[in-house]
């Protein structure tokens, strides 16, 4: 049986860490990848095998959230010690340092353009702030907990942020309101994010669960419970038609947004899985956990050959899920990311209104049973 799809490949594996690897994520040239650990160390390895890493000493507690800003010439890097700190990724190791928050920052992420950043913390709030000079410009204060993450949109229109208080805000960045909020009622979410196209969120919850929602509809589109511990970390591949997760059940998966099923199983880590991101192309991605390792994958997405190295898993998600669309189960991989974001966008919204008209009908017979009752009763 030919497939579109060809199963991922360890390429290569990287050890220096003296703690668990909090977060990782790829240079936009793919020459580069940062991470973060528990060590205090910011870390920048480089693709080419005969390059030495670098090591980047300077915060004082754990480095919790690590993310190259678009252009690749600059790291942030979020701590424990309350700080933002922004690398130059060279053998220098410059950096400039300002205290964000007055609790450990969780969470740092550039904006599209790279101009701005935007930080979570666990003093409850989420501030954002100018690259140039780290000039504050202003806070948003309505999570009641630690706020886990916090993610520009992908047109740096909307922020969307988790928290312990168990919600997912959705606020404008102009206005700086809350305008929706996604409730958790098992877990709260450790990291959320935009799905490419900027109409969707995914959430990696500590219910061992992933959830997809809509931000214009505010429903849930798909549910995925695959893990069987925490989910930590996700990750959305460029296209949009696929979502990468990390689990503290030691696996890396990979789900088929399109398909709504689970794709493939990585067993790779020893130990919980803590962080993942797919490289800007997604040729790559990339994981790290409790082992001190961070492990390089081929994605193999679109070429045809096989590997020992996983195993594919290929079952429906979870009960309450809509089946999968056969008409969508060969993708054309040459299509321009746009074409498939949108594509799989509107075969989620298909699938919502599907389940909806579903549900009509199964109300509408209900009806009509209890009126055809009530008829032979009165005769």
């Amino acid at each position: 049986m030919t497939s579109a799809l060809s199963d991922p490949t360890l390429e290569r594996h990287f050890k220096g860490h003296r703690d668990t690897v909090t977060s990782v994520d790829f240079s936009c040239n793919m020459k580069q990848i940062a991470t973060g650990s528990m060590d205090s160390c910011v870390m920048i390895w480089n693709m080419k095998p005969q390059m030495r890493a670098y090591r980047f000493d300077g915060h004082k507690d754990a480095v919790i959230s690590v993310q190259f800003s678009p252009s690749g010439h600059l790291v942030a890097s979020a701590s424990r010690d309350k700080t933002v700190r922004l690398w130059v990724p060279s053998m220098k190791a410059e950096s400039t340092v300002f205290r964000a928050h007055t609790a450990t920052v969780r969470s740092v992420n550039f904006s599209g353009d790279g101009q701005t950043l935007v930080t979570a913390s666990d003093d409850k709030t989420i501030k954002v702030w100018t690259v140039h000079r780290q000039k504050f410009l202003f806070s948003l204060n309505q999570h009641i907990n630690w706020v886990r993450c916090a993610k520009f949109s992908p047109d740096n229109r909307l922020i969307v942020s988790s928290s312990d208080d168990k919600t997912i805000k959705l606020w404008d960045k102009n206005s700086r309101e809350c305008i929706h909020s996604f409730y958790e009622h098992a877990g709260y979410a450790n990291l959320v994010d935009f799905h490419p196209s900027g109409t969707c969120i995914a959430a990696a919850s500590t219910d061992n669960s992933v959830k997809v929602w809509d931000i214009r509809s505010h429903k849930m589109l798909q549910h995925y419970q695959v893990h069987s511990g925490v989910v930590n970390s996700l990750s959305f591949h460029s296209a949009g038609n696929f979502l990468i997760t990390a689990s503290s059940d030691s696996t890396v998966k990979i789900l088929d947004l399109v398909e709504g099923k689970l794709l493939y199983t990585l067993h790779g880590h020893q130990g919980p899985v803590t962080c993942v991101a797919f490289s800007r192309t997604g040729e790559y991605f990339a994981s790290g956990g409790s082992d001190e390792q961070v492990m390089v994958w081929k994605s193999n997405f679109d070429c045809s050959e096989c590997s020992d190295t996983v195993r594919p898993q290929h079952k429906t998600t979870s009960s309450n899920q809509a089946p999968p669309a056969s008409s969508t189960a060969h993708l054309p991989f040459n299509l321009h990311p746009s074409v498939l974001r949108s594509q799989t966008v509107s075969i989620l919204e298909q699938r919502l209104t599907l389940t909806e008209d579903k549900l009509k009908e199964c109300l509408e017979n209900q009806m009509e049973i209890g009126l055809h009752l009530q008829r032979r009763e009165e005769a």
